[in-house]
């Protein structure tokens, strides 16, 4: 009876799921790896702030545009610009995130972007910082 009640208790906890985009398989199970509650929001925000427009098939209005801004001059209209594209796409797409802040920095000498984005998961009490860079390669 006690296994019931624990794998039960797990079930509860357990309110998002997604597969692991790294496509990973569990070394003992051969199942391919997920990503649940907290880290699985975390990886779909990561991945709708990465998505161009058009990137997707069928979705082509899915997407935030913001790598095509790294190669704009850099100015406080262009980091405002992001802020508000990443603010959009994570409310527009995301409905278990709830968006607290989107703080962009630009580091104009190394071609790059450092982003901070701070949520909340629906149904959790504690925030989530997302941490991502962005950087020019061409």
């Amino acid at each position: 009876m006690a296994e019931g009640f624990f794998d039960s208790t797990l079930r509860q906890k357990e309110i998002y799921s997604d597969i692991d985009l790294a496509f990973l398989s569990h070394p003992i199970t051969g199942k391919l790896s997920r990503k649940i509650n907290r880290e699985a929001v975390k990886q779909s925000v990561k991945s709708l702030i990465m998505t161009d427009f058009y990137e997707r098939p069928f979705k082509p209005l899915i997407g935030c545009g913001i790598r095509q801004l790294l190669f704009e001059n850099f100015h406080p209209a262009i980091v405002q610009e992001m802020e508000l594209a990443i603010s959009e796409v994570i409310e527009n797409y995301e409905p278990r995130a709830e968006l607290i802040s989107v703080n962009v920095d630009a580091h104009p000498d190394s071609n790059a972007m450092s982003i901070s984005v701070v949520f909340y998961v629906v149904n959790d009490t504690a925030p989530v910082v997302l941490d991502v860079i962005l950087e020019r390669v061409r």
